[in-house]
């Protein structure tokens, strides 16, 4: 049982999220409880200051490696700016916004840092912030919450 008296699910160590404030259904996530935040690829990330309340940010997201098939343009809050350790050591100042995840079908709130993924294996991390909200991670599991359609599918460029 989790703290919030959910029972926890069990995950796999990739699955696939969707991302409804951005229209976006399916993406495929590697849930990584070795990091903090979780994070999303985005490019063009351009704040906008506010007027009287607070900054925005405006950034592009392709769900879809190697392709711009379904890219959005989205807008939020700034939730936060944060200094944040790359796997590799490389530390980078990177704007926070809250998201709303689904992830085995259960919609959670995460914060979600932005940061172009484009040399990574997958569009989304999802950190364990995010996972100790009812998540359990089996790192034998792929996909425990199913795929899309197979044409969907196919958009990512054949990886799995």
């Amino acid at each position: 049982m989790t703290h919030d008296s959910h029972p926890s699910i069990i995950a796999g160590w990739r699955e696939w999220v969707g991302l409804p404030g951005l229209g976006l259904p399916w993406v495929k996530a590697k849930l990584d409880t070795g990091a903090r935040s979780s994070a999303l690829h985005a490019y063009d990330i351009q704040p906008i200051p506010g007027l009287g309340g607070p900054d925005r940010v405006r950034f592009g997201v392709r769900p879809w490696q190697d392709s711009d098939e379904d890219e959005v343009v989205h807008e939020c809050d700034i939730h936060d700016v944060r200094v944040v350790r790359s796997s590799s050591g490389h530390a980078q100042e990177r704007y926070v916004v809250l998201m709303d995840v689904v992830l085995i079908g259960r919609t959670i709130t995460a914060e979600v840092t932005l940061s172009n993924r484009d040399e990574m294996g997958f569009r989304m991390l999802v950190g364990r912030e995010a996972l100790r909200q009812g998540f359990v991670v089996d790192s034998a599991l792929s996909f425990a919450g199913g795929r899309p359609p197979r044409r969907t599918q196919r958009r990512n460029r054949g990886r799995d």
